[in-house]
């Protein structure tokens, strides 16, 4: 039996576990049909050109964990973002781990999604927002909302910010020879409102790990979201990670990506702007080694006028790596005066690296200010030689120059602990150490 008939037999017994009464009940069940007749994505389809799941689909995932494992806290410690107070909402091998969490009602949501899918308080909420801009015919989005149930939930009120930043957490432990998790996420953020979330899926086995994760976030009028995903997991961990995100009039979105572990991830990041003055942003930092392969999917749709976006996606790639970007910004023809502004530079340092590189703009629109852009190459000798004239040995004077090409990407990192955990990261990845922080 190969993974996609597996998935489809296991829907069965996953609705045995659930609330078959519940609205959402329909909603899984048209969504493993649409998953049924389209399968998972070959590199026929244009969008998955350079990306190939076939070495995933040979292998046998566990889909339900069989036992729950627990962690002591010393165990994950390096995970957290433990400089400062966060809330935590954590899963292990998918399940919630109160233990590890730390979640609140007191004037916002952090919680489960198991709880706002079948708790009646929350069902007014799940009516309007579950479901709503995660796509319909994107066949992994589909398995997902198919098995939708565990995950984050995060509901901010009108004029409200968290005390704290918001992290979410899924570790997996290696108890199954090989799992497969689809964690599921809502957040909305209502008028005015603000909060700053960090996300990151981890591995402490060299087991398989094969993780469908899909987001919506809803961002009301002049609601302020900074999403961070830090990406870092194990080479035997894949990720295909879909967010969606649905903004209104003068709100703000902010999501950076950085890539830095993982045998295969796969990002497909999608903005809709319906309202005017909405500003979205998308910048990303990769470093890949060895064989690793990471696939950056962005879309922007401008719907209304006077609206920006900006992506700049940069990404260094050496060994045998492979590296993908393919942004796409839509501008409707009732959208005048928009700036959409989108980059991917790359820097390849092995022969045998790869990079595949595609900005496209579709505008339909006369009085609009769009650009768009790519560069692939190597490391400016000149500078190198430069720097080392100066005493800075060759190792160290290829990092700083690496550094310094990711360095605008981190300049727009708001949160302090975070911008000096990921600078330790780029260290690591680079294989030096600095004596200063960006």
């Amino acid at each position: 039996m190969d993974l996609k008939d597996k998935l489809v037999s296991s829907f069965l017994a996953f609705e045995s576990k659930v609330d078959v009464e519940h609205p959402v009940h329909d909603i899984r069940s048209e969504a493993i049909k649409n998953f049924e007749d389209k399968g998972f994505p070959s590199k026929k389809a244009e969008a998955w050109k350079y990306t190939s799941l076939k070495g995933l689909q040979k292998i046998d995932f566990s889909i339900f964990p069989k036992e729950v494992n627990a962690l002591e806290y010393k165990e994950v410690k390096k995970f957290f973002l433990h400089e400062i107070e966060t809330y935590k909402i954590v899963f292990i091998d998918g399940i919630y781990s109160s233990f590890l969490s730390e979640t609140t009602h007191d004037g916002v949501d952090i919680c489960l999604m198991s709880a706002a899918l079948t708790k009646p308080m929350y069902k007014p909420v799940i009516d309007v927002y579950f479901n709503k801009i995660a796509s319909k015919d994107e066949s992994l989005t589909t398995l997902n909302t198919a098995f939708s149930r565990e995950g984050a939930y995060i509901y901010i009120p009108k004029n409200k910010m968290p005390k704290k930043p918001i992290e979410i957490l899924h570790f997996s432990t290696g108890n199954e020879t090989s799992l497969m998790l689809q964690p599921r996420n809502l957040i909305i953020a209502e008028e005015n409102a603000e909060l700053q979330v960090i996300e990151r899926h981890q591995s402490l086995t060299s087991n398989e790990v094969l993780t469908n994760s899909v987001t919506e976030i809803f961002a009301a009028e002049n609601a302020i979201v900074d999403y961070y995903k830090v990406q870092n997991d194990s080479k035997a961990a894949s990720l295909i990670d879909n967010t969606y995100i649905n903004q209104k009039d003068k709100s703000v979105v902010k999501v950076h990506t950085f890539s830095f572990g993982g045998k295969l991830t796969r990002n497909n990041l999608n903005f809709f702007q319906n309202g005017e003055h909405i500003d979205s942003t998308m910048k990303g930092v990769t470093i890949l080694s060895d064989k690793q392969h990471v696939d950056h999917h962005t879309l922007v749709h401008h719907i209304e006028p006077n609206c920006e976006s900006h992506q700049d996606y940069k990404g260094i790639y050496g060994e045998n790596s492979t590296g993908v970007f393919n942004g796409k910004i839509i501008v409707d023809k009732i959208a005048q005066k928009t700036n959409a502004f989108q980059k991917n530079n790359n820097i390849l340092i092995s022969d045998k690296a790869t990079i595949n590189t595609k900005p496209q703009l579709e505008i339909f629109a006369d009085d609009v200010k769009c650009s768009h852009g790519c560069t692939i190459g190597q490391l400016d000798e000149e500078a190198l030689f430069y720097l080392q004239s100066r005493g800075i040995p060759k190792k160290e004077a290829r990092a700083l120059l690496m550094y310094a090409f990711a360095n605008n990407v981190l300049e727009s990192v708001h949160i302090p602990e975070l911008k000096s955990r990921i600078n330790k990261l780029i260290a690591l990845k680079l294989g030096v150490r600095l004596g200063f922080d960006l």
